[in-house]
């Protein structure tokens, strides 16, 4: 883990990655404690509010290029790996993921641990979408993949 300092730029993969993922695009619901203004509307307390973190993770005034992949969302001008306020795929405040730590680690080591020892492709002439199954959570559609030994 400590060598994901060092690691800008597959951290920034990792990152977008999560977001272009999106797996769990409706977040839980929540109910409004008091009244809220925001944006010029109201929220009435008692309410009950639904984050959509689409909104957010493919948001085209947050992001340069909301529907491409592109790990520059997450570095500088200089390479090194930049945190954005944007990036909510364990949702946000009170009720953020409490695992979220924990998945962050895991998907780091288990990622650059694959990618150490496996090259990845496709079958031939068979291209990969992005798109996905979305339902309580949003899955790939079916596809083969091939893990060849380094």
């Amino acid at each position: 883990m400590s060598d994901r300092a060092h690691m800008p730029y597959t951290n920034a993969v990792i990152h977008e990655i999560q977001r272009m993922a999106n797996v769990v695009p409706l977040n839980g619901t929540r109910v409004a404690s008091k009244d809220i203004h925001l944006g010029g509307c109201v929220i009435p307390k008692g309410s009950t509010v639904l984050a959509i973190l689409t909104s957010v993770l493919f948001d085209k005034n947050e992001w340069e290029t909301p529907h491409v992949f592109n790990p520059g969302h997450f570095l500088d001008s200089n390479g090194n790996f930049v945190k954005r306020n944007a990036f909510l795929p364990f949702s946000a405040g009170k009720r953020a993921c409490v695992g979220e730590a924990l998945a962050r680690m895991e998907l780091f080591l288990f990622l650059v641990a694959m990618l150490q020892n496996f090259t990845f492709s496709a079958e031939e002439g068979v291209e990969l979408s992005s798109e996905g199954i979305v339902g309580v959570t949003r899955t790939p559609y079916p596809f083969k993949i091939r893990a060849t030994p380094r």
